[in-house]
C-alpha cells in the first residue's frame, strides 16, 4: 500500500474515533474551521452552501434516576443507538445561514427475556443563524449571533411505539421552537465559543391527557484550533437542563431531565470542496450531572461537500 494512502487512513481513523455528538439544538455555528469542527453543518466565511452525511453511534452504559443519581447498566441489559443525519446548509442575507437536518434513528435493546431492534425517520430539524458581528473583528467585542430552530414531530413518539422495548420510537411527538444567542471570539488560530439556547415544546395529547415537557436550557462552551493546512481540532462541554413536565397543566416534581456531555472532535480538508469531521463524546457518568436520562459513550463521523 502506498505511503500516502497509509497516511490518509491513519488520519481518517484518528478523526473517526475522536467524535463530537452534540444535541441538535446546539448546532450553532461560527466563523472558521475550528467552529465547523464543533458544528458539522457550519459554513466557513467563503462558503455559500453545504450538504453532508453524519453517522452517529452510542453505547448506553448507565442512566440517571429522578434524584440525579447515576447507576451503571446491569450486565444482562444492553442498548445501542445509531443515527444517520442528512444535512444541508445555505447562506442567506450575506450574514445568515439556514440548515435542514433529516435524521434516521435505530436502536437495539436487550433485557433478560427480550431482545429487539427497530428504527425509522426521526424529528426533522430546521435551524437558522444570523451574525450581527463577526468574531475577531474587535479585541473587546466578541462575535454575536442570533439562533433560531424549529423541530417537526416527524418521528414516532414512545407512546406510539409498537415494539415491547420501544426500539421503534424515534421522536418526542411534539413541535419544538428554539431561540438562542452565540458569543464567539478568535485569538489567532484559536476560537472560543459560548452558546445558550432555550427550547419550548408544544403540548400533546397522550391517552386523553394533555402532556407538556418543561422549558429546556442548553449551553455549549467550546474551543477550536485551526491549523495552517485547514485541519482543526476542538473540545466542548455541553449542558442541558429541562424543567418539570406538566400533565393537564399540573406540574409534577422530579420529572425534569438533565445531561452533561464532554466532546472532542477534529476535521481535515480533502481539497477545496470536501472535508471529513468526526469525534468522540461521553455523557458524563457523574451523579448530579444528569437526571431521568440514559448516559452513553459514542462517536460520530461526517462527510461534508461545500460550494463557494
Amino acid at each position: 500500500m502506498q505511503p500516502q494512502v497509509l497516511k490518509f487512513l491513519k488520519w481518517l481513523t484518528f478523526f473517526a474515533l475522536l467524535g463530537l455528538a452534540l444535541p441538535k439544538y446546539l448546532w450553532a455555528q461560527a466563523c472558521c474551521s475550528g467552529s465547523s469542527t464543533l458544528t458539522p453543518g457550519r459554513l466557513a466565511v467563503h462558503e455559500d452552501a453545504a450538504v453532508g452525511l453524519m453517522l452517529r453511534s452510542t453505547w448506553i452504559n448507565g442512566s440517571f434516576d429522578q434524584q440525579a443519581h447515576y447507576a451503571s447498566a446491569k450486565g444482562n441489559t444492553r442498548e445501542w443507538d445509531g443515527e444517520e443525519d442528512l444535512l444541508g446548509t445555505v447562506r442567506v442575507l450575506k450574514h445568515g445561514q439556514v440548515t435542514a437536518l433529516v435524521p434516521v434513528n435505530e436502536s437495539f435493546r436487550s433485557v433478560p427475556t427480550v431482545s429487539e431492534a427497530g428504527g425509522g425517520i426521526g424529528d426533522i430539524n430546521l435551524s437558522g443563524r444570523y451574525d450581527f458581528s463577526p468574531a475577531g473583528r474587535s479585541v473587546w467585542l466578541p462575535g454575536i449571533a442570533a439562533l433560531v430552530g424549529l423541530t417537526l414531530p416527524t418521528g414516532r413518539a414512545a407512546d406510539q411505539a409498537h415494539r415491547a422495548l420501544a426500539t421503534d420510537a424515534t421522536g418526542i411527538g411534539a413541535f419544538q421552537v428554539s431561540l438562542g444567542l452565540a458569543l464567539e471570539q478568535t485569538f489567532g488560530n484559536l476560537l472560543l465559543s459560548l452558546n445558550g439556547i432555550l427550547t419550548q415544546r408544544a403540548s400533546r395529547q397522550v391517552g386523553g391527557i394533555s402532556s407538556t415537557l418543561g422549558l429546556q436550557f442548553a449551553g455549549l462552551l467550546g474551543a477550536g484550533y485551526s491549523f495552517d493546512n485547514g485541519a482543526a481540532v476542538a473540545a466542548s462541554l455541553a449542558f442541558t437542563d429541562e424543567g418539570n413536565a406538566q400533565l393537564n397543566r399540573q406540574t409534577y416534581p422530579l420529572t425534569g431531565r438533565r445531561l452533561t456531555i464532554l466532546g472532542l472532535s477534529g476535521s481535515i480538508p480533502l481539497g477545496d470542496t470536501w472535508r471529513l469531521q468526526g469525534g468522540a463524546f461521553d455523557d458524563l457518568p457523574v451523579t448530579g450531572l444528569g437526571r431521568n436520562q440514559p448516559a452513553g459513550l459514542g462517536f460520530s463521523f461526517s462527510v461534508i461537500r461545500t460550494w463557494s
